[in-house]
Protein backbone atom coordinates (compact mmCIF):
# COMPACT_ATOMS: atom_id res chain seq x y z
CA UNK A 1 0.00 0.00 0.00
CA UNK A 2 1.27 3.43 -0.92
CA UNK A 3 0.75 5.95 1.88
CA UNK A 4 0.79 9.67 1.05
CA UNK A 5 0.40 12.84 3.06
CA UNK A 6 -1.69 15.60 1.51
CA UNK A 7 -2.98 18.95 2.74
CA UNK A 8 -6.23 20.68 1.89
CA UNK A 9 -6.53 21.36 -1.87
CA UNK A 10 -3.64 19.01 -2.69
CA UNK A 11 -4.22 16.11 -5.08
CA UNK A 12 -2.94 12.77 -6.23
CA UNK A 13 -3.28 11.44 -9.77
CA UNK A 14 -3.88 7.79 -10.64
CA UNK A 15 -3.28 6.39 -14.10
CA UNK A 16 -3.26 9.82 -15.82
CA UNK A 17 -7.06 10.13 -15.68
CA UNK A 18 -8.18 9.94 -12.04
CA UNK A 19 -7.58 12.85 -9.68
CA UNK A 20 -8.27 12.67 -5.94
CA UNK A 21 -8.26 16.02 -4.14
CA UNK A 22 -8.45 16.71 -0.41
CA UNK A 23 -11.45 19.03 -0.12
CA UNK A 24 -11.73 19.45 3.64
CA UNK A 25 -10.18 18.16 6.85
CA UNK A 26 -12.37 18.41 9.95
CA UNK A 27 -11.32 16.55 13.09
CA UNK A 28 -10.91 12.89 12.21
CA UNK A 29 -12.77 13.16 8.87
CA UNK A 30 -11.37 13.98 5.47
CA UNK A 31 -13.57 14.94 2.50
CA UNK A 32 -12.19 13.85 -0.84
CA UNK A 33 -13.17 14.91 -4.34
CA UNK A 34 -12.71 12.28 -7.02
CA UNK A 35 -12.57 13.20 -10.70
CA UNK A 36 -12.70 10.07 -12.86
CA UNK A 37 -13.97 9.14 -16.31
CA UNK A 38 -17.65 8.13 -16.50
CA UNK A 39 -16.70 4.53 -17.29
CA UNK A 40 -14.79 4.18 -13.98
CA UNK A 41 -16.95 3.10 -11.04
CA UNK A 42 -16.24 4.89 -7.77
CA UNK A 43 -17.99 3.68 -4.60
CA UNK A 44 -17.51 3.82 -0.85
CA UNK A 45 -16.32 0.40 0.38
CA UNK A 46 -19.62 -0.48 2.10
CA UNK A 47 -21.59 0.27 -1.09
CA UNK A 48 -19.12 -1.73 -3.19
CA UNK A 49 -19.43 -4.70 -0.84
CA UNK A 50 -23.24 -4.52 -0.98
CA UNK A 51 -23.09 -4.52 -4.78
CA UNK A 52 -20.73 -7.50 -4.73
CA UNK A 53 -23.00 -9.41 -2.36
CA UNK A 54 -25.90 -8.89 -4.78
CA UNK A 55 -23.99 -10.59 -7.57
CA UNK A 56 -23.06 -13.52 -5.26
CA UNK A 57 -26.07 -14.16 -3.01
CA UNK A 58 -25.28 -16.57 -0.19
CA UNK A 59 -27.60 -19.38 0.86
CA UNK A 60 -27.97 -17.84 4.33
CA UNK A 61 -29.06 -14.49 2.88
CA UNK A 62 -31.68 -15.13 0.17
CA UNK A 63 -32.58 -11.46 -0.32
CA UNK A 64 -29.45 -9.26 -0.36
CA UNK A 65 -29.61 -5.63 0.66
CA UNK A 66 -29.73 -3.29 -2.31
CA UNK A 67 -27.75 -0.07 -1.85
CA UNK A 68 -29.39 3.25 -2.52
CA UNK A 69 -27.92 4.44 -5.87
CA UNK A 70 -27.72 7.96 -4.47
CA UNK A 71 -25.23 6.86 -1.81
CA UNK A 72 -22.26 6.03 -4.02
Amino acid sequence: MLVLSRKKNESIIINDNITITVIEIRGDKVRLGIDAPKDVSVHRREVYEAIQSQSKPSESNPSPVRPDPGLS
